[in-house]
């Protein structure tokens, strides 16, 4: 290792450059065109919420005490911010030339993306009929100038500025700033922002709702005399900490529902706007939301919130898109009578490429089997409809007991689950809050069912959200089992959840805060030992971030002991692989695809004598010190196998797969000549399965 070899990554960095892969799927010639589309609002998405949170968290050190104060990385918080803003303005320039190839691509297609100045006689009626009977009756529109104060700008909703000019016979500069006005339009949210034209000769126009609202401008400000008029997109996103106060006297469902509402004062942390813009205008709301303190002012393109195109329509046009997987059976297991299957073996669902219906179904059974007597669940992030709301009310009228721990600090899910515990409660379901200072994020269940006169336990352990909708796009493994020791250690959290004062031992699991970094660091010194002896050593790791820096010591000290590392690593990784005398043991890949990668599969020792895990934690500092974290043991050898093959056949990628280095080029791995897409690979993996026991 060189003296000055750094050990780190930034970890801000190197989320940029997770985002940057994505931005790399959308450039992606091989990827659909929607499909393309859809990454780009994926990115977008992904950035919101990286000035939100990360961004957010940095800038506070940075106006703070120790401002001065080198970070891990060796730059101060200050430094650390000019040089985020430099890579995503860089960034955001990029995405704007990827859009704009993507809207050619799609003119050959037939498919054309118009401005309000790009459209005919029929489609201009169309236009205003639609803007008159669906637009304007929600639209709010604010006169700026004569205002004691200007309003709240919420966080990243897209507004036009407007700038008019009233007609005079004087041409001065001062004439002409006497007679500007200046105006404030919110683009509404709930109206799907795409809209789609009457066709001509057979080809398709989409509109943007922006533009929309820009072609009935003289419509919106018919009352004003005016000579010209203008409108250029603004976003602003904010600092999206939630504060809490210490009203004793407030429940903790109350201080959540407070802080949520909130949020939307929290301080500007970065400025985006419509490069094209009037310097006047732009001064003007600079000055009047006092933007000028603000680290990231964003000069960009003509339309901001390219997260709406997440939800692009699809136009009827499948060709031009992935479309989702089609879920297939797990082998042995049938919808009908899960218990009575679950206590003889236990199964592994891995969705989307087998179906989540599976999770559903065992706590719909539960909820009707008159022999159980209660349910216990851990709930994080839920579908906007979700079945397993439904299935836990149904429960609870037919007489369960049923438990629901519910994060209500799941970011930006706040809102939701505030609502959805509000009807769980008005159901008399019990609902558990948390721990003090600790997000539970463990992804469990546990059922108890009285089979004569003794409690058997059944339940289910994931690495992903029991979410419907996210089950069709993340790729997560959960565990079904009525392992008798297991289920026990399962039920241990809950009581934990309730009397958290209290600090319980387990023998199977591996549980946050307490346990996972002293039995990970176990796992690994174990194989260290092993490669110290001249035996087999080997470490397998499949998460989504890689960050806690003592994790990343010991891995380290694994490689440098002669232990075979290999990670897959979706996000971000602050480990340095391959350097010489630190890391050179250690290979790590990012697999950026269709499906978003979630699954957290730990495996430890070689095939043979390999130790194999589930978890719903990453290698973060947060789920190892800060949340409630479950990982599983996996001790049926068919799963086993399952698991690592799963591993093996990700591994074996060489397309969608970038190496990551220290100087974070996101490079994509070659191996070999035949091309072999990991998710491809693992859904035909799946079929193989599935048409064996059909022979």
């Amino acid at each position: 290792m060189q003296v000055n070899q750094p050990k780190y990554i930034d970890r801000e960095k190197s989320w940029l450059a997770f985002n940057e892969r994505v931005l790399q799927e959308a450039a992606d010639h091989t990827v659909p065109l929607l499909d393309r589309l859809r990454f780009l609002g994926i990115f977008s998405n992904n950035l919101d919420e990286f000035f939100r949170v990360r961004y957010a968290s940095i800038r506070r050190i940075s106006i703070s005490k120790d401002q001065q104060k080198k970070l891990i990385s060796g730059i101060s918080a200050k430094e650390l911010l000019q040089d985020i803003t430099e890579i995503v303005i860089n960034q955001q320039s990029k995405s704007l030339a990827i859009l704009n190839e993507i809207e050619e691509e799609l003119q050959k297609e037939g498919i054309f993306i118009v401005d309000e100045t790009q459209i005919n006689h029929e489609q201009q009626q169309f236009i205003r009929e639609f803007f008159i009977h669906n637009v304007s009756p929600v639209l709010v529109t604010i006169i700026l100038n004569d205002l004691a104060e200007f309003p709240l700008i919420r966080d990243a909703y897209g507004y036009l500025a407007v700038k008019l000019v009233k007609k005079s016979s004087e041409d001065s500069v001062k004439s002409i700033k006497k007679r500007t006005r200046y105006a404030l339009i919110e683009i509404p949210t709930h109206i799907n922002r795409f809209v789609e034209l009457p066709k001509i000769d057979g080809k398709q126009y989409i509109i943007l709702l922006d533009d929309v609202i820009r072609f009935n401008l003289d419509y919106i400000f018919s009352i004003f005399d005016y000579e010209s008029i203008s409108a250029h997109m603004i976003k602003i996103t904010r600092d999206a900490e939630l504060d809490f106060d210490s009203d004793l006297h407030k429940s903790f469902l109350e201080k959540i529902s407070n802080s949520v509402r909130e949020r939307r004062l929290g301080e500007v942390v970065r400025f985006v706007y419509d490069s094209t813009i009037d310097k006047d205008t732009l001064d003007f709301f600079l000055d009047k939301m006092d933007i000028e303190a603000v680290d990231s002012i964003i000069p960009g393109g003509r339309y901001h919130n390219r997260r709406d195109y997440m939800n692009f329509p699809n136009l009827g046009r499948n060709d031009l898109t992935l479309g989702k997987i089609k879920p297939m059976p797990v082998s042995g297991l049938n919808l009908q009578g899960m218990i009575q299957q679950i206590k003889s073996k236990d199964f592994l669902v891995h969705t989307p490429f087998q179906s989540f219906n599976y999770v559903v179904k065992f706590l719909r059974e539960a909820a009707l089997d008159p022999k159980v007597t209660s349910i216990k669940i851990t709930l994080y992030r839920l579908a906007k409809n979700s079945q397993i709301i439904s299935s836990l009310i149904n429960a609870a009228k037919n007489g369960k007991q049923v438990t629901v721990q519910i994060e209500l600090q799941a970011r930006f899910d706040e809102t939701s689950n505030i609502n959805y515990a509000e009807i769980m409660q008005a159901e008399g379901i019990k609902l558990i809050f948390g721990v003090k200072g600790l997000k539970v994020h463990s992804k469990i269940c546990v059922i108890e069912r009285l089979e004569g006169k003794k409690v058997k336990r059944y339940g289910f352990i994931s690495t992903g959200n029991f979410n419907e909708s996210t089950s069709n796009i993340y790729t997560d493994v959960t565990l079904l089992t009525a392992h008798s020791r297991i289920m026990k250690e399962v039920n241990k959290v809950f009581e934990f959840f309730e009397v958290n004062y209290k600090i319980y031992r387990y023998k199977e699991l591996i549980v946050s805060p307490h346990y996972t970094r002293s039995k990970f660091t176990k796992l690994i010194d174990d194989e260290i030992q092993k490669a110290l002896n001249e035996q087999p050593a080997m470490i397998r790791l499949k998460m989504n971030s890689l960050s806690d820096y003592k994790m990343i010591d010991k891995l380290y000290d694994a490689s440098r002991a002669g232990v075979k590392i290999q990670l897959i690593v979706r996000g971000i990784c602050c480990l340095i692989p391959g350097v010489p005398g630190l890391s050179e043991n250690i290979e790590a890949i990012s697999i950026v695809d269709n499906l978003l990668e979630h699954s957290r599969i730990y495996i430890f020792g070689t095939d043979d004598q390999a130790k194999v895990f589930i978890s719903s934690a990453d290698f973060m500092t947060r789920n190892i010190d800060e949340r409630v974290e479950v990982t599983c043991p996996i001790y049926d050898t068919h799963i086993q196998k399952e698991l690592i093959d799963t591993f093996g056949i990700y591994w074996k990628g060489n397309v969608k797969v970038r190496l990551h280095s220290e100087r974070l080029e996101n490079r994509y791995r070659r191996l070999g000549e035949s091309r072999f897409k990991a998710q491809e690979e693992l859904f035909n993996y799946y079929r193989n399965k599935i048409e064996v026991i059909l022979d």
